[in-house]
């Protein structure tokens, strides 16, 4: 283990999105939180002066559909690049890469582990691929220790994601269309997410390498539905239009970027089961926070905003 931890000081990027500001919060009583400015410019270098650099900045997905292709590649890429370099040659140690699932596959058949040959689809998992082989390609100085993450769906308090769309149509008593998908997907809660980056980090046992990281159990929309009920005491109404009907709905959302358009119908029906088996047995302890039990602190959270709002 890390000795004198509180003397240890990190750096991490992308430090005022979702991820960044959680983490922060999760270790500012044991480290030295470093701030770093990073946006991507040709030919920058980067001065490294802490034990630990954990990379979250990047360009996420554009739901809008009005990013540049190259912005996905400079920021996810590029930025990488340029980071892992000045890591290498600093007198750190640990170095946390957040890729995604997606940099493997768009769509899952079974369930995904670390062993699936990448096939990405989008450029925004195109380009973080390419981040994870530079990192994989290069040869690693003794002492240093190198991981790339695979989130798949994270959510927690203070969360905008697509569950904000479920949380929306069941506070205000509106019947879910979409119940003759049958589906099972994972999800991650942000605090399992912070200790399993902790442990990592202060565990030198942990050899290199690629880890997923998904809680526990995967769950169906319906189930999810059935939680949104709990937290908010309403009975849901689910409704079994048919497919072919959502799916007319779903490309008319993408014209006038309606609330389901075909992104996100895949991301609330698909199937995309994500195996931690491989990183909860290096860690040598289970997450925390159940699947279940970190999904209720996000639709609680969900209601507290909307309080704040009236």
């Amino acid at each position: 283990m890390i000795n004198n931890i509180q003397h240890k000081s990190v750096i991490i990027t992308g430090l005022s999105g979702f991820v960044g500001s959680n983490l922060k919060l999760y270790l500012k009583d044991s480290y030295k939180i470093v701030p770093l400015s990073t946006r991507y410019l040709p030919n920058q270098q980067f001065e490294i002066n802490t034990d630990v650099i954990i990379h979250l900045a990047g360009k996420a997905h554009d739901l809008k559909k009005v990013s540049v292709p190259q912005d996905y590649y400079d920021s996810n890429f590029e930025l990488t690049k340029q980071l892992f370099d000045a890591f290498l040659i600093s007198g750190s140690s640990v170095f946390i890469f957040m890729s995604t699932v997606k940099a493997v596959a768009d769509e899952v058949k079974g369930v995904l582990n670390e062993d699936e040959i990448p096939n990405p689809k989008t450029h925004y998992g195109i380009a973080k691929h390419q981040a994870e082989n530079y990192i994989l390609n290069k040869k690693l100085p003794d002492g240093k220790r190198v991981f790339i993450l695979r989130p798949c769906m994270i959510h927690g308090p203070g969360n905008k994601g697509n569950l904000n769309l479920l949380y929306q149509l069941v506070s205000r008593g509106l019947p879910w269309p979409l119940g003759a998908f049958e589906n099972k997907r994972s999800f991650l809660s942000i605090e399992n997410l912070c200790f399993a980056i902790r442990e990592l980090m202060e565990n030198e046992r942990i050899p290199s390498g690629i880890f997923n990281v998904a809680d526990d159990d995967p769950l169906s929309t319906n189930e999810l539905l059935e939680l949104l009920g709990v937290s908010l005491g309403k009975k849901n109404r689910i409704l079994n239009l048919p497919r072919k009907v959502i799916n007319s709905i779903a490309k008319l959302g993408d014209v006038l970027r309606l609330p389901l358009n075909r992104e996100r119908l895949q991301k609330l029906t698909e199937n995309y089961i994500v195996s931690n088996e491989k990183i909860v047995k290096e860690l040598g302890k289970s997450f925390p926070v159940k699947s279940k039990e970190g999904l209720l602190k996000t639709f609680e959270s969900f209601k507290k905003i909307k309080k704040i709002k009236k």
